[in-house]
C-alpha cells in the first residue's frame, strides 16, 4: 500500500543523497518495512499488532489504537479505564472505550502518558521551509541518544554513509531493544561505539555535554522536558551548527508518548476487514517509516550550512504517506496456495504473500553491538573529554 511505496521513495531519496557525498547506500524500502517481522517471526494477526502489544479497539464514536508495552502500562490503562486490572487490562480498557469517544481517550492518554489515540487521518505536514542540499557524512560523529527502532535505524543508515555513531545509555537504563531478538539488535548497532553517562552526576553531565558539543548530528526520541532534565539544550547546539533530529511521537510541542504500532494506526494508515473494522498493515510501520525520513533529512542541511532542528512526528510521517482523499484499503484475506504457502486475490489473479526477509550487517565491518558502556573512556579520550 501508500506506507510500501513511501518507503521505496524514502530510500531512493537516502541514495541520491549519499551518492552525492561518496558513499551511495541503496535500500529495498518496501523491505525494510518488514525486516523486524523476519527476525521476530511475527505475522499478520488483524486487530492486534504483529508484535502483541497493541490492539484496535470500538470506542463510542469510532475505534482507537492502544498500546500495552511497557511494565507500567496495565497499571496505567488502569487508571485510565478506572478500574483494578492486575495483569490483564483488557477487558475494562474495552469496556470503557465502548463508552467514551476518541477524544476523551486522547484527552486522558496524554494526561496518564498512555501510548493510545483514535484512529483518524492526521494532517499531512507542510515541506521543509528552505531547498536542502545533500551534507558530507563520510567521517561526520552521530551522537545517537534513541532507542527501540526509528532512531537506532537512522543510526544505522548515517553508518552506511560513512558516519561514526556513539550510542548513548544511561546506566540502568539500557534501551530496551537489548532485551528483543540480538540479530534485529546487531543489524541497527553493529560497528557503533557504546558510551553510557551518568547525567544525574556532574562530571557525568559535563562529558555529556562536551560529547555533545563534538557531535556533528544529534539523534534523541524524548520529550524536551526530559532532555532539560539531563542538562542538553537542542537550540543551543543548532545555534552553534548542529544538526539535532529529535523524533517524537506526535511533535516536540506535544507532551504525548507513542510507538510504532499506535501511532501508525491512530495517523490512519490501516486495512479494513468486510465489516468496516480497521486491521494492522504492518509491524509498528510508523518506526521504520520514520527513522527513513529521519535519515533523509540528517543527510541534508540548509544552503550555506549551519545547525538545523528536525522535528520528525512519527505521526506527521505516517500522515505523509497518505494520499488526502484515499479510502482505507480492503485487506484481502489469504489462503493457502497449495504448495505450503499462502496467497491473495487481487485483480490481476492470486498473488503470493511474501514472507519478511532479514536483512544482515554489511560484511567487511564489525558483525557485533557493543555491550553497553564498552566504549566510554576510548571515545572520551579520543575526543579529548574527560573520563568520569
Amino acid at each position: 500500500g501508500r506506507g510500501a511505496a513511501a518507503a521505496r521513495a524514502l530510500a531512493e531519496r537516502f541514495a541520491a543523497h549519499t551518492s552525492g557525498t561518496g558513499r551511495a547506500v541503496r535500500l529495498d524500502g518496501a523491505r525494510l518495512l518488514t525486516e523486524r517481522a523476519a527476525h521476530l517471526g511475527l505475522r499478520r494477526r488483524g486487530g492486534v499488532s504483529a508484535g502483541g502489544a497493541c490492539r484496535l479497539l470500538p470506542t463510542a464514536d469510532g475505534w482507537a489504537a492502544v498500546s500495552c508495552a511497557r511494565p507500567d502500562d496495565p497499571a496505567l490503562l488502569g487508571a485510565l479505564a478506572c478500574a483494578e486490572v492486575g495483569d490483564d487490562p483488557w477487558p475494562a480498557v474495552t469496556a470503557w472505550l465502548r463508552e467514551h469517544t476518541g477524544a476523551e481517550l486522547a484527552e486522558r492518554a496524554g494526561l496518564l502518558g498512555v501510548a493510545a489515540g483514535p484512529v483518524v487521518r492526521a494532517p499531512a505536514p507542510p515541506p521543509p521551509p528552505v531547498p536542502l542540499e545533500p551534507r558530507p557524512l563520510e567521517g561526520a560523529l552521530v551522537v545517537d541518544f534513541s532507542a527501540l527502532w526509528a532512531g537506532p535505524l537512522c543510526a544505522h543508515l548515517l553508518g552506511l554513509a560513512g558516519a561514526r555513531v556513539v550510542k548513548v545509555e544511561v546506566p540502568g537504563r539500557p534501551d530496551g531493544a537489548r532485551r528483543g531478538d540480538p540479530g534485529f539488535y546487531r543489524l541497527l548497532h553493529a560497528g557503533h561505539r557504546s558510551v553510557a553517562l551518568d547525567p544525574g552526576a556532574g562530571e557525568g553531565r559535563r562529558a555529556l555535554a562536551a560529547l555533545v558539543a563534538a557531535a556533528d548530528i544529534v539523534i534523541e526520541a524524548s520529550r524536551p522536558r526530559a532532555l532539560a532534565r539531563f542538562g542538553l539544550d537542542a537550540g543551543a547546539a543548532v545555534a552553534a551548527g548542529t544538526s539535532w533530529v529529535s523524533i517524537t511521537a506526535y511533535g516536540r510541542a506535544a507532551d504525548r508518548v507513542g510507538f510504532g504500532d499506535d501511532v501508525a494506526a491512530a495517523a490512519g494508515l490501516v486495512c479494513r476487514d468486510p465489516s468496516g473494522a480497521p486491521l494492522f498493515c504492518g509491524d509498528a510501520i510508523a518506526d521504520p517509516l520514520t527513522g527513513l525520513t529521519a535519515a533523509v533529512l540528517a543527510s541534508t542541511a540548509p544552503p550555506g550550512g549551519g545547525g538545523v532542528l528536525w522535528d520528525v512526528a512519527m505521526a506527521r510521517v505516517v500522515a505523509s504517506t497518505l494520499d488526502p482523499g484515499d479510502a482505507p484499503v480492503p485487506s484481502p484475506a489469504a489462503v493457502p496456495d497449495g504448495r505450503g504457502g499462502w496467497s491473495v486475490e487481487t485483480a490481476d489473479g492470486p498473488a503470493p504473500v511474501v514472507l519478511p526477509a532479514r536483512r544482515e550487517p554489511p560484511a567487511g565491518g564489525s558483525g557485533e553491538a557493543p555491550e553497553m558502556g564498552a566504549d566510554t573512556a576510548e571515545v572520551l579520550r579520543g575526543l579529548g573529554i574527560a573520563v568520569p
